[in-house]
């Protein structure tokens, strides 16, 4: 079984657009939402595999635990407050803040999600590539539209949806907008909303 483990927001909110995404599930149940990531993990090319972490974080409590199982994460103060982890300034003194951390171990995700509590958070799985969809008229899909990610207590990549459940995202090139539809059916699913720009 691939170990799970992912993505947040920018300090300068500049997105860079790498890929687009399409919800496939929307469940209360955290391990159903893992459950599926694996099935998509399952059928990925997973050379390079790295994953992705964001969180915004509002209490001590929920600092604390997420700084001890990605210690090494950057940090900002919402709202152009200035604080930051390039400051070496004190993060709880800041909250709410935004943390992420790039290019993790697979390892770290399940620690994570029971770090964040109930914080909105995500995950994201960067991988090589998605396999061929003959059905679709699509061949090989490459890395810049390889990812799954989880979003935790939120319905947006963006998290400013706060949500009491969890979605799951493919991510596919803008030009191979029917991997999505396909990727789903791979794991008995359907698309459950539009295909949106990817902030990351």
């Amino acid at each position: 079984m691939v170990g799970l483990g992912h993505a947040v927001q920018s300090p300068t909110l500049v997105v860079v657009s790498n890929s687009y995404a399409q919800p496939i599930l929307r469940t209360a149940d955290l391990s159903e939402a893992l459950r599926t990531v694996e099935r998509l993990l399952g059928i990925a090319d997973l050379v390079d595999l790295e994953v992705d972490f964001d969180v915004r974080i509002s209490t001590a409590h929920s600092l604390s635990a997420v700084l001890a199982v990605l210690p090494d994460a950057e940090w900002w103060a919402e709202g152009g407050r200035g604080g930051s982890s390039e400051r070496r300034d004190d993060p709880s003194v800041f909250l709410p803040v935004w943390l992420r951390r790039w290019a993790g171990a697979p390892e770290i995700v399940k620690p994570f999600l029971q770090a964040v509590g109930d914080s909105p958070a995500t995950v994201r799985w960067d991988f090589n590539a998605w396999p061929e969809a003959p059905e679709a008229g699509l061949g090989v899909g490459g890395t810049r539209g390889a990812f799954v990610t989880l979003c935790v207590h939120a319905r947006d990549l963006d998290l400013e949806e706060p949500a009491a459940d969890h979605t799951v995202y493919v991510h596919v090139k803008q030009v191979e907008a029917e991997r999505a539809p396909w990727l789903a059916a791979q794991v008995g699913l359907r698309v459950i909303g539009d295909l949106v720009t990817a902030p990351y």
